[in-house]
């Protein structure tokens, strides 16, 4: 019988190949990939991303590295004749392959009774959606760090309020990528806090809190990665603890939603965003005339 681990223990981590092969960028693949692997705990994969795979010569390279390091292969191909060339070298190897959107594919198809198209990266052809999302992200880059007047402000979407390190930029860049036009502006003690946002008729304010233990982690580890000093009160305890009241106050004042970013990542605190536009939307919508 063999001797139980301590408790607290963590076990050794499974690591495994996981060839992704797609006929267009990937990006669906990879990210379906990293949504499915980490439902496993201690299982880390070790990525072979083969993009714009269109033709037999790629599909045969993409084959012999799947045989110099056998794992499970996941494909989002449409052509016929790729598939069944990926599909067949695959079972000579004896390798599991996965057809990843087919469930999801057939069963849309079944219910609306349509056709599907044969056409590659349709997802991301040059579209009206396409060019929003450009211009949504040229406005974050121009509008990012308080930077804009009230008037230019007043064309965004939503406006991220918040003290320094609380996620501002990589949000509104993360929104960006979904068409949001989000701007941000950082509270600044003795500086700036955020009395120009109440002036806002269009955008929908958004304040930014986070608690003063894991800011100062951060803030210290942004100053050790640049190698950089900076103002004693920018890390000290009671210091942040202030700056973060202060802030967290303001916004329930001005009447603000809030979102605590310490335990979120940029996605959850985008998600978290998106719906409270839709909400508002929602509700400026089902509003008498």
């Amino acid at each position: 019988m063999s001797a139980a681990r301590p408790a607290g223990a963590s076990r050794l981590a499974t690591y495994f190949h996981v060839h992704l092969v797609s006929d267009s960028t990937g990006e669906t693949l990879n990210a379906l990939a990293k949504a499915v692997v980490a439902r496993f705990e201690g299982v880390i994969p070790i990525e072979h991303i083969y993009a714009l795979v269109r033709s037999e010569k790629q599909m045969e390279r993409v084959l012999e590295e799947i045989e110099s390091l056998p794992g499970v292969v996941l494909h989002t191909l449409v052509d016929r004749d790729l598939r069944d060339q990926l599909e067949e070298g695959c079972r000579k190897l004896d390798v599991p392959q996965i057809a990843a959107l087919d469930p999801l594919v057939g069963a849309l198809s079944r219910y609306l009774g349509a056709a599907l198209t044969t056409r590659v990266g349709v997802q991301h052809v040059l579209d009206t959606d396409y060019f929003n999302r450009i211009a949504a992200l040229d406005f974050a880059m121009a509008h990012d760090d308080g930077q804009g007047t009230t008037e230019q402000l007043e064309t965004a979407d939503v406006v991220l309020c918040g003290v320094s390190r609380t996620s501002k930029t990589p949000t509104c860049i993360y929104l960006a990528h979904r068409g949001i036009r989000a701007a941000n502006v950082p509270l600044v003690p003795g500086q700036e806090d955020g009395e120009r946002l109440t002036a806002l008729k269009t955008p929908l304010v958004i304040g930014l809190t986070v608690s003063p233990d894991r800011l100062v982690q951060i803030r210290r580890n942004r100053l050790d990665g640049l190698q950089a000093n900076r103002a004693f009160a920018y890390t000290d305890h009671d210091a942040v603890r202030d700056e973060t009241v202060k802030a967290r106050r303001a916004f329930e004042r001005r009447g603000w939603p809030v979102i605590d970013v310490t335990r979120r990542s940029v996605e959850e605190t985008a998600a978290a965003i998106i719906n409270l536009l839709n909400e508002r939307r929602s509700h400026r919508l089902g509003a008498p005339a």
